[in-house]
């Protein structure tokens, strides 16, 4: 364990010392990236309300771009696929908190859980701006907090899960958001207006689907866990009602999108992921925008560190992106370093921080030893011609995993196998006694 802590402490100054000489060379780059790509921007930019929704809450899915809809291997996958929970490896809690712009952050809170094939988790997010107000002569006048906060409850199940096929998972979040937006002043009196916030506060119903499937392709490496991940969701469909001071009113469209994302282990180390997303304004089809595309690749160097960077292609605000992961005591922490042309070019408003709490598997690790030396019981008894008592410990199994496919396929040969022994026996029997 010592010697796994120094070389932990090595990796990861190295890595900290990296993130801060990446940032400081790049002073330069931050104009000629805008003016390469400025002319890709859409036209329709900025026009759907609760932009705080298109915030990443940082964590994993920002150290690999944003590109996490095919991917989604942790508690992050809220707001990429639904779902996610049902095939999730462990229950996890975890707090997220990315510095944003001009003093704002984004905090969030999650958890989630598995229960066989079925998920459940929740998350609350809360992205807020500090809001001050001046008169003519310079003297603040109010002083508050604009925010935006949103509450998640997620539910999935994985359908048709089994050992050589993992099912495909479908799920859904249900999602309540509050704009809050304080009072302000009026220009000659000075002083605060009553409930004037509240009529630009809003308050929005919405829902995101997805779904998810698992499999091999191409593997180059011995694993039970699939290599290949397809994905597909959409995030935001509802609406947001705003005027409560006055007359209220569904006039404010929120920033829907479409993805498919897709990941794939390429060695055991080293996995890639590449999504796709299309945004669209549902009170207003014709306000086309811009699609956006993005990518990110992880590299487990260590056990318990592991080295992530992506890139995120949208419209003329291209994001690069490097972060590390590293374990301790069943916490995973997260450290991530984003330069965000959407933003400003400065290193301390685009680092992320994320901190999950691995509360286990609820005895499923435990499970699969057990079907293990159920099925290799049953081998052993196969070879020795018990084969009455290979089939029932082979039953056995099926009992705690009725889709066992090495169970199923062992139990069907060994009875077509017990069949032919029989229909030789009965022809032996046969040919032997007198006509």
């Amino acid at each position: 364990m010592i010697l796994s802590w120094r070389r932990f402490l090595i990796y990861f100054l190295l890595f900290a010392a990296g993130i801060k000489g990446f940032s400081l060379d790049l002073s330069d780059t931050s104009t000629i990236l805008s003016n390469s790509f400025y002319d890709m921007s859409g036209d329709n930019e900025g026009t759907t309300g609760f932009r705080s929704l298109l915030i990443p809450t940082g964590g994993r899915p920002e150290s690999l771009g944003s590109a996490y809809t095919g991917l989604c291997d942790d508690i992050s996958f809220f707001d990429y696929n639904p779902a996610a929970s049902s095939v999730l490896e462990q229950s996890e809690i975890a707090l997220f908190h990315n510095s944003w712009i001009a003093d704002s952050a984004m905090e969030t809170i999650a958890a989630a859980t598995r229960f066989g094939n079925f998920g459940l988790g929740g998350k609350i997010s809360c992205f807020y701006v500090p809001f001050s107000e001046y008169d003519a002569f310079g003297t603040r006048t109010a002083s508050s907090y604009y925010s935006e906060t949103t509450a998640v409850f997620n539910a999935s199940y994985n359908f048709f899960s089994g050992y050589k096929f993992r099912g495909i998972a479908a799920g859904a979040n249900i999602k309540v958001g509050w704009r809050a937006v304080p009072d302000y002043t009026d220009n000659y009196s000075g002083e605060i207006i009553s409930q004037s916030g509240l009529e630009q506060s809003a308050l929005a119903f919405m829902a995101d689907i997805g779904l998810l499937t698992r499999f091999n392709l191409g593997k180059l490496y011995d694993s039970r866990d699939t290599n290949f991940k397809i994905g597909l969701s959409i995030t935001n469909l509802g609406a947001a009602i705003t005027g409560f001071s006055d007359s209220i009113t569904i006039d404010d469209p929120l920033p829907t999108t479409v993805g498919m994302g897709i990941s794939y282990k390429i060695i055991r180390p080293l996995t890639l992921a590449l999504e796709f997303r299309q945004p669209i304004n549902l009170a207003d089809l014709s306000e086309y925008q811009m699609f956006y595309f993005s990518g990110g690749v992880c590299a487990d160097i260590l056990p318990f560190f592991s080295v992530l960077g992506g890139f995120q292609f949208k419209g003329a605000n291209p994001r690069f992106s490097i972060g590390g992961e590293f374990e301790v005591l069943k916490v995973r922490f997260n450290v991530n370093y984003s330069l965000d042309l959407t933003t400003s070019f400065n290193p301390v408003n685009r680092i992320s921080l994320s901190a999950k709490i691995r509360l286990g598997d609820r005895g499923r690790a435990e499970q699969m030893e057990k079907i293990d030396e159920l099925y290799k019981q049953g081998i052993l008894y196969y070879t020795a011609g018990e084969y009455e008592l290979a089939i029932n410990t082979w039953k056995e199994i099926l009992l705690i995993d009725k889709l066992y496919d090495p169970a199923i396929n062992a139990i069907s040969s060994t009875e077509k196998y017990l069949n032919m022994l029989n229909g030789v026996q009965e022809l032996s029997i046969q040919s032997d006694s007198p006509n």
